[in-house]
């Protein structure tokens, strides 16, 4: 199962998460926030403050969660696989900048308003 875990409170989270919704046509992803009670099932740190990718029981965070969920989408997204050339340590810093910053420039809001139709997409 692969499940893509964002911080439910994070005004470019919830953009981000209604636009991979869109995108996942073939409904690949399952969603939670890191409030939620998946989460606490996992072995994460209480206080991530990273996007999480779980993939068949393997973590990904920051960048290389970004990375592999575009891949997972497949097609044209498949050539992200060229940013796997920067090394992690400057992929995870350039994530690290956007996400300190991220709560000035998105209002933190609630969670994603889930419709009828996305209610299966989400854990809880």
């Amino acid at each position: 199962m692969k499940i893509v875990i964002y911080d439910g409170t994070c005004g470019l989270c919830s953009r981000s998460l209604r636009l991979l919704i869109k995108l996942d046509t073939h409904k690949t992803f399952r969603y939670t926030s890191l409030q939620g009670k998946f989460v606490k099932t996992l072995p994460l740190n209480t206080d991530i403050d990273s996007i999480v990718f779980y993939d068949e029981g393997t973590l990904y965070y920051k960048s290389s969660a970004i990375l592999k969920i575009l891949r997972s989408l497949g097609g044209f997204w498949n050539m992200v696989t060229l940013f796997y050339v920067i090394p992690r340590f400057i992929r995870d810093a350039a994530y690290d900048v956007v996400a300190k910053y991220r709560y000035r420039f998105f209002k933190p809001q609630q969670c994603h308003m889930i419709s009828v139709q996305e209610q299966e997409l989400f854990l809880e």
